[in-house]
């Protein structure tokens, strides 16, 4: 239940950021709607994450990494934001740094 949780805190979140640029600097209703309730719903979601006892650095890397890796690649699609093999280094980066965070919690 507790990864539940976490992927619908990083969904959220992506949504939320994503809402971000579609509402033109909250000119435009529904996007600014969304980006206030997907931060809001992320936020509570993680929190409830932390309260079930998973790690917060663990917590807040798998959250923030994959959030950054998926707004990458949906804002290529709905953004038509540029997504280079640069780009995609540094998304295997971030996931490999996530991994690398949750395996040191195993390493005691």
């Amino acid at each position: 239940m507790t990864w539940l949780l976490l992927l619908g805190a990083i969904l959220s979140e992506v949504v939320g950021t994503l809402a971000l640029r579609a509402s033109e600097g909250f000119s435009k209703p529904l996007p600014s709607v969304l980006l206030v309730v997907g931060y809001i719903v992320s936020f509570v979601l993680l929190a409830l994450v932390l309260e079930r006892g998973m790690a917060v650095g663990v917590a807040y890397a798998i959250w923030a990494g994959l959030g950054v890796a998926l707004v990458a690649v949906l804002g290529r699609f709905l953004f038509d934001d540029p997504l280079t093999w640069v780009t995609g280094a540094g998304i295997a980066t971030i996931v490999g740094g996530v991994v690398l965070v949750e395996v040191s919690t195993a390493v005691r």
